[in-house]
């Protein structure tokens, strides 16, 4: 069973595990999660935020020369090397870059901690959806699963702090119609490849719950933008094997829920050389573009 150890000020979230499991790639509703009915936990709430305050302020109060917090005022802790989540999130990112993996470090992972009015509503309202689209489809799952979203480090304050609505695009390049792409948690290479290297040399991509409920096949160039039935909730590229999750954009703050965020460190383009990534105007990587 997966559990990436998230205790949510509104959501109860259960303990750590005590080993790592092998795959988290199957519904993220295994995870053991609260009564949808049910999601305030006022003990849980008042122990995630003092948790969180703890933390912050061991990491950074001291005489070490500590960096500050690469994302100060969107409400995410980074998680200690030792920590169990961490070491999983990480071992599980890094073991599904193919050749790649061998060249990328994952300098931090944060979580969510924040206890403000919208933080608290956005993830009620996960669960109040997560619920609905479950009793729509007849079924015993909303099809919640894990995902990645590459942002730029001012994307991910904003995201955490204030949803995904502000950055949607109105066609995402018309790929595969207008909705914002998710990559599976199992196929983290192509957010990878599209996230930007910010001043530091770092990549983000946020680690979200996504509610898929009953998905549609969406076919390379379409322009649609919302399901094309009552019965679809999402669309998917393959529905054998997907490699992009589309939530349309008239769901995205109320199908998903940002819980993580990994920073890490991956080589730049060097041409000839698929297994490098592209660089942006702010890669300060000792590569060469050319």
């Amino acid at each position: 069973m997966v559990d990436y150890t998230h205790r949510s000020p509104t959501v109860q979230h259960a303990a750590a595990p005590d080993a790592v499991a092998p795959e988290f790639n199957h519904p993220a509703n295994d995870v053991n999660r609260p009564d949808p009915h049910n999601p305030i936990n006022d003990q849980d709430e008042d122990s995630s935020v003092s948790d969180c305050e703890s933390i912050v302020s061991a990491d950074h109060s001291g005489t070490s020369a500590a960096p500050p917090l690469p994302f100060t005022g969107a409400g995410l802790m980074e998680l200690e090397e030792g920590d169990k989540a961490h070491r999983f999130i990480k071992e599980r990112f890094v073991s599904r870059l193919g050749a790649l993996r061998a060249q990328v470090t994952v300098a931090a992972i944060h979580r969510s901690c924040s206890s403000s009015v919208a933080v608290t509503s956005r993830a009620q309202a996960f669960q109040v959806y997560s619920a609905a689209v479950q009793k729509k489809g007849g079924g015993d799952t909303a099809n919640v699963r894990y995902a990645w979203y590459p942002a730029s480090k001012e994307e991910v304050a904003k995201i955490f702090s204030y949803g995904f609505g502000y950055s949607g695009k109105p066609e995402n390049s018309g790929l595969y119609g207008r909705g914002v792409y998710f990559a599976p948690d199992n196929h983290p290479l192509q957010s990878v490849e599209s996230a930007p290297v910010d001043e530091d040399g770092l990549r983000h991509l946020l680690l979200c719950q996504v509610i898929l409920g009953k998905s549609e096949l969406i076919g390379f160039g379409s322009e649609q933008s919302h399901p094309n039935s009552e019965q679809y909730d999402s669309g998917v590229d393959d529905l054998s094997s997907p490699k992009r999750y589309i939530i349309w954009n008239t769901h995205i703050n109320t199908h998903v829920l940002p819980e993580y965020v990994v920073s890490f460190r991956a080589p730049c383009c060097s041409r000839g050389n698929q297994n490098y990534l592209s660089c942006s105007t702010f890669c300060i990587d000792p590569c060469l573009c050319v």
